[in-house]
């Protein structure tokens, strides 16, 4: 990154990890994870670029007026190999107890197998929990891959009527998953239906669906559900996905419910990103915008 200027009336987002807290509100953790990936990636260089990425930009949201200072923050740095069986019971053994210690726990892939691993992990009885995916795919798909960590967790007990997959694309799944998500009664909002809808209501509904019972909820972020031309490091993202600032805004929408305990964001390979790091740069905000909603709670 090129040299940047210094202004102390002017904070830098990545400031905000300088001390290691161990009851921080906001508690980051990277997960490289790509070896099972059903492309070729690069997403274990990820975590690393969107923590550069960070000092891009303020701490300051000028549209809520909160100075993300007035939480804490944690960096707890990166789970070393985490891929394969062995690797997912490292990812187990180091999220294990955080949601006692940290009110939202943000982890950055990595590729989006990491959606298994991570919220069996952080969540000790997946029968208890909802999951909301922004997610140009199902990932319904059999076997351990970054194509099948939906499938697992309800393999593995997450009941599938509280699941809600939004932004679900045209000619990114076969039909044969997408009557999986039907038989099991996932409720899939595709990109076709986003655009008639208000994006707080979709959100809403999730939330509903999702955290029915006072459960609480693990979110996805797979930034392959952004239109192609904001999100090109995504190797699996399609042109006519949601934008930017739509990703931006269901993310803060969802970190302001206190159900939301954990969020992860996954499938950018940075070795893809263009010059100006277009994809890197919006993860970076995802993680400021989820700072953002839990802001408000």
């Amino acid at each position: 990154m090129s040299q940047l200027s210094q202004d102390p009336k002017w904070a830098r987002a990545n400031t905000l990890f300088g001390s290691k807290n161990p009851s921080a509100d906001f508690a980051l953790v990277g997960i490289p994870a790509h070896e099972t990936s059903l492309s070729s990636t690069s997403a274990h260089l990820s975590p690393a670029a969107i923590r550069e990425a960070l000092a891009r930009y303020s701490t300051f949201s000028t549209s809520g007026k909160h100075d993300l200072r007035n939480l804490s923050f944690t960096d707890l740095g990166d789970i070393a190999n985490p891929d394969g069986d062995a690797g997912e019971a490292r990812v187990a053994d180091a999220l294990s107890g955080l949601l006692w210690k940290h009110k939202l726990v943000v982890a950055l892939g990595g590729d989006n197998s990491i959606t298994y691993s991570a919220a069996a992990g952080l969540f000790p009885d997946l029968s208890k929990i909802g999951l909301i995916t922004l997610d140009a795919h199902h990932d319904l798909r059999d076997g351990k891959s970054n194509g099948s960590p939906v499938w697992r967790l309800i393999e593995a007990g997450l009941p599938a009527k509280n699941i809600v997959q939004i932004g679900i694309a045209d000619f990114a799944n076969s039909a044969e998953y997408s009557a999986r998500a039907k038989e099991y009664g996932i409720t899939v909002i595709s990109r076709a239906k986003l655009r008639d809808k208000s994006l707080k209501r979709v959100i809403e509904k999730a939330l509903k669906i999702a955290g029915a019972g006072g459960r609480e909820i693990y979110v996805d972020l797979d930034v392959d559900v952004c239109d192609r031309a904001v999100a090109p490091a995504c190797p699996a993202s399609v042109p006519g996905g949601i934008s930017a600032d739509e990703i931006r805004q269901a993310t803060r929408l969802l970190a302001s419910d206190k159900r939301v305990r954990a969020i992860d964001i996954t499938e950018i390979d940075a070795a893809l990103d263009t010059p100006d790091q277009r994809t890197i740069r919006l993860a970076a905000l995802l993680v400021l915008e989820a700072a953002a909603g839990l802001a408000t709670r």
